[in-house]
């Protein structure tokens, strides 16, 4: 069989996505649709990958790069056409080429499999069918009793061929050599003036070439996306089968129906994944964990046995042993280590937290590294900008922050020293010392009744 290149058709416009995204752009769990296409091919062993753009493509190139090369269609005359552009950045490659659309998220490495695995050494094309109960949108499959004839779309069949039940997907698998042969033969004489891939079909068979079908038994997997409903759909199609997967290696998933997860997040052996979680980009979540509810966590990773409830984390990497949340938020460039505590209402920007410490409490931690086995108390916020520049603080191990601290950036504070609480810091507190940043308490004895007896007077 030879080496095998793909084809992606990637240049429609989606008018009835109704976005300025173009249409293969649009994410499915966590990429985009064409990537996930791409994605399947090499999962049949595809070599290089040719997306098939329109004019004005940039963002699909800028989003697609990593996925493979591109080729310009600059009229949107068909897919045909599409075709033709495709292969004209092939034009030295001899071997297999598969072809497959860009909007076709749920496709896997099987489908481009079950193709190649029929396409003989006396067969030229083989086309990826499915029998379906409302083939409407359609191409149909025309057979003979020698097999496939050729395939008509929607728009041309008659009314006895629209009740045909097995539809043409739009996967095909190709030799190179009679793809070529046949690209320049297409015409455009159909309802749209477009050049149709589907017709290299009756032109190899015209040609003396076998054409042979691979029937997909389900359906889902060559579902094409035009719209927002359709779209959904896909989507959570893709998160059933990313769910099943999760759950099947261990983890414990209370209610799929409110997880989310992109196609690239790793679960851990015995982890629990609670209502309302949602698990974006590459996250790793470690084993043994208890996720959620109601927990964001997106492009970051989380240590074994560690707690996560009601929180939302980006960016960040956290220890084993943790325990983060109520209502924590940890933005990027935050590195917890073991045994970290984040509780209710703090919120850390671009901070290290060394193993064991504890900001339990109201904090706002930003642009800092704190030591080991410190405790930072409620109330304490890192004053890291100035209105021009932010600026860190350091904080050693074994510190104790009392509550409703404020510590102006930038500082120092050694280890083993204490802040007392109230006090606003703004200088280095060297190690083992207490700092003290707030106005000596004054008691005026009397004072509060003499308050309330002038109050009243003023009032009759």
């Amino acid at each position: 069989m030879g080496e095998v290149a793909g084809l992606i058709l990637a240049a429609g416009k989606g008018t009835r996505m109704k976005s300025s995204l173009p249409k293969v752009l649009h994410p499915v769990c966590g990429l985009p649709m064409a990537a996930h296409v791409a994605r399947a091919m090499r999962q049949s062993g595809t070599g290089r990958i040719v997306f098939v753009i329109g004019a004005g493509g940039e963002l699909v190139r800028e989003a697609l790069c990593e996925y493979g090369e591109f080729a310009i269609q600059p009229e949107q005359l068909g897919s045909g056409d599409a075709c033709r552009a495709g292969m004209d950045a092939l034009a030295d490659f001899e071997g297999v080429v598969l072809v497959a659309p860009g909007d076709a998220p749920l496709a896997t490495g099987a489908v481009f499999q079950a193709m190649l695995d029929r396409l003989e050494s006396d067969v030229a094309a083989v086309l990826a069918t499915a029998n379906m109960e409302d083939p409407t949108g359609y191409g149909r499959i025309l057979r003979d009793d020698k097999g496939v004839v050729r395939i008509v779309e929607e728009v041309d069949a008659s009314p006895e061929e629209k009740g045909i039940r097995e539809v043409c997907t739009s996967f095909y698998a190709f030799r190179a050599d009679a793809l070529r042969e046949a690209l320049p033969k297409l015409g455009c004489d159909n309802a749209k003036g477009e050049y149709y891939l589907t017709d290299v079909v009756s032109i190899l068979r015209e040609s003396g070439y076998r054409v042979e079908t691979a029937p997909i038994r389900d359906s889902e997997l060559l579902m094409g996306v035009n719209d927002r409903w359709q779209l959904a759909i896909a989507s959570e199609a893709m998160r059933r089968r990313l769910l099943k997967e999760i759950a099947l290696s261990g983890v414990t998933i209370e209610d799929p129906t409110s997880t989310y997860v992109d196609v690239d997040v790793r679960v851990g052996a015995d982890t629990v994944l609670h209502p309302c979680t949602v698990l974006r980009g590459r996250t790793v979540i470690g084993e043994r964990c208890d996720i959620g509810p109601a927990v964001r966590i997106e492009n970051s990773t989380v240590g074994d046995e560690t707690t996560i409830l009601m929180s939302h984390v980006n960016e960040a990497s956290i220890g084993r042993t943790c325990r983060i949340g109520p209502f924590a938020n940890l933005r990027p460039g935050c590195k917890l280590g073991e045994g970290v505590k984040i509780g209710n209402f703090v919120e850390a920007k671009n901070a290290e937290l060394d193993d064991g410490v504890s900001a339990a409490h109201l904090t706002y931690l930003g642009d800092v590294h704190v030591g080991p086995s410190t405790n930072i108390g409620a109330g304490t916020i890192t004053c890291n900008y100035d209105g021009f520049a932010k600026h860190r603080t350091e904080i050693g191990a074994g510190v104790f922050v009392g509550s409703n601290t404020t510590l102006i950036a930038p500082l120092t504070i050694g280890e083993g020293a204490i802040v007392a609480a109230g006090s606003v810091i703004t200088h280095d507190v060297p190690p083992n010392a207490m700092a003290v940043g707030r106005a000596r308490q004054e008691n005026k004895e009397g004072y509060a009744e003499r308050w309330r007896n002038k109050k009243q007077s003023e009032r009759e």
